[in-house]
């Protein structure tokens, strides 16, 4: 059934982080090929814009401007789904932060903060949500983990932990719901234009300015479009795709990954040490 699930039926996307970045371009890309639109972000100046453009699109949408680390806030969403959209076929999980430092200069509240929103929002906003998808003959979730899912660079501790959290929780949940009707998608985005490592929270301890000058060159590395992303995202959704990779930088990590799995950060260093350092001496 590859265009699930845009036959014969509108169907109703539920989209973290919808409020910019891919969360934002995805939800559009949803509401072109039919889907009506639950869009969830802590931003509600950002959600308006990108209902906005929804609606011009000729889609029902409804924003839910909640905090996915809120566990109550998570748990009351569904039946708000429900209530205004009468079920849910598809999950995206967008919702995402960065944090700049290294494993020595963080907190451990630092380091909780961002598994708090990347790992369990994820975890959380998907637990919410199994029993409206699985109430559907079809449905899909997709949880967007990240290059750095794949291969864990140096200086970027928190963020490489929760990506490979996310992939293995994703991992696993396809296989337990491989005889449902609930597909599962990992996505693994390589540097998309986005905003995320300028709008990073900087670790106490590190230094603002390398912290900022990391965040400028990982952003001035960025190739791909948040809307080339989504229109990923949405035919690994259409297709019922178990994997998706997008960007040539992520398929040459994911060839680093297998092949040389023990030492592609020796290959690696010297192109992404100085977008992930932020200690005074390189790593």
């Amino acid at each position: 059934m590859t265009d699930f699930p845009f036959r014969n039926r509108r169907g109703s996307a539920v989209i973290t982080g919808a409020g910019s970045g891919i969360g934002a371009a995805t939800a559009l890309e949803l509401a072109r090929r039919g889907s009506d639109l639950a869009l969830v972000d802590r931003d509600p100046a950002g959600l308006e814009r990108t209902a906005e453009q929804a609606r011009a699109l000729g889609t029902e949408v409804s924003t839910h401007p909640i905090d996915i680390t809120d566990t109550d806030a998570v748990a009351a969403l569904p039946a708000l789904v429900e209530e205004h959209h009468r079920g849910a076929h598809i999950l995206v999980n967008c919702a995402g932060v960065s944090l700049m430092g290294s494993f020595e200069q963080l907190t451990l509240d630092e380091f909780r903060w961002l598994l708090d929103v990347n790992l369990w929002g994820t975890i959380a906003i998907t637990k919410a949500f199994l029993p409206l998808l699985s109430a559907q003959p079809a449905a899909h979730i997709s949880n967007l983990s990240s290059g750095y899912g794949l291969v864990a660079p140096a200086g970027r501790t928190p963020y490489a932990t929760s990506k490979f959290a996310v992939r293995g929780f994703t991992e696993t949940l396809t296989h337990e719901l491989e005889d449902t009707g609930v597909s599962v998608s990992v996505v693994h985005p390589g540097g998309i234009k986005t905003r995320i490592a300028l709008t990073a929270r900087v670790a106490a301890a590190a230094p603002p300015e390398v912290a900022a000058a990391a965040a400028q060159a990982q952003t001035d590395q960025y190739r791909t479009t948040p809307e080339t992303a989504a229109r990923a995202i949405v035919d690994g959704i259409a297709r019922r795709k178990g994997r998706v990779l997008i960007g040539n930088d992520v398929r040459l990590l994911d060839v680093l990954a297998r092949v040389t799995p023990a030492h592609y950060w020796t290959l690696l260093r010297r192109r992404l040490s100085g977008a992930t350092t932020t200690s005074r001496t390189p790593v």
